[in-house]
């Protein structure tokens, strides 16, 4: 077998995939070809259509593995190229990509080894290539993390490791939402008192404001969260569909009655501060 004929994909198969799982990765821990956006929207009149060719500037990006250690945090993007390229040839997309998700490890592979890029600046040199059989580990990646993010006690690291809702129908948070989501969840782990989070219309606010909610009340770590809207068809909205998860616990202040027996509180600003209620 000449390796320096293989495609990517062969590469990938062979070689990269196999090494990731020698290291001890599970498979829950590894996801390939992972779409992190679908490609730019071109219109000319009245026509427009996606470029879907990723090959090319406004293309969708795809990385080719996206490692995790626990749910919802990825750790790494690793990026394969074919071996009669160098081993280092794919750390640009790699590091884009892990940027864009907010993961401290970049990885670039070519079938005979690895370059690694280590984003925390907490080794040096921060980029150092690897044997094949010298993968990293998912719990040396881990407490890598941990100590990059300043994650110290087990409260933190519990609240950390609180999963995203999932409600069986494969809807997950876009990559953008869920780094706002895991830098909310760190700071509060941290202790940090008040956190404003700004995202523009039309991005998911309720839905990152559901998952920040459902990690914090399933972790145990806030025993009441109240959720304020400035309209009451935003209220109702947000009860029958984002946060009807919370079932039961959830309730919706009216008339500035608080009823403490539930968990999670929606109300509006004019229910809690004053009498006229729209």
């Amino acid at each position: 077998m000449d390796k320096y004929q293989l495609s990517e994909r062969d590469i990938c198969t062979k070689f990269i995939t196999p090494a990731i799982q020698q290291a001890g990765w599970q498979p829950h821990q590894l996801r390939e070809e992972v779409t992190l956006t679908a490609g730019r929207v071109m219109v000319r009149g009245t026509l427009a259509a996606r470029i879907s060719n990723s090959q090319i500037k406004g293309g969708p990006k795809r990385a080719d593995y996206v490692l995790y250690t626990r749910p919802g945090i990825p750790i790494a993007v690793v990026e394969a190229k074919q071996a009669r390229f160098s081993v280092g040839h794919g750390m640009q997309q790699a590091l884009t990509y892990a940027e864009m998700l907010d993961a401290p490890f970049a990885i670039s592979g070519n079938g005979d080894g690895f370059l690694l890029h280590d984003r925390t600046g907490l080794t040096q040199p921060i980029e150092r290539e690897l044997r094949l059989n010298e993968f990293p580990k998912p719990e040396a990646l881990w407490l890598r993390y941990q100590q990059w993010k300043g994650l110290k006690t087990p409260s933190a690291i519990k609240l950390l490791e609180q999963p995203f809702h999932s409600d069986g129908s494969g809807k997950e948070p876009y990559y953008y939402q869920r780094v706002a989501i895991n830098h909310v969840i760190e700071a509060i782990a941290k202790g940090q008192p008040r956190v404003l989070l700004v995202m523009a219309t039309g991005t998911g606010k309720t839905y990152t404001a559901f998952q920040i909610i459902w990690r914090l009340w399933k972790a145990k770590t806030k025993n009441r969260i109240l959720f304020l809207a400035d309209r009451n068809i935003l209220v109702d909205q947000t009860m029958q569909q984002d946060f009807a998860p919370f079932g039961e616990v959830m309730h919706k202040v009216t008339h500035r009655e608080v009823r403490k027996h539930y968990e999670i509180y929606l109300a509006l600003y004019q229910a809690v501060t004053g009498k006229e209620e729209w």
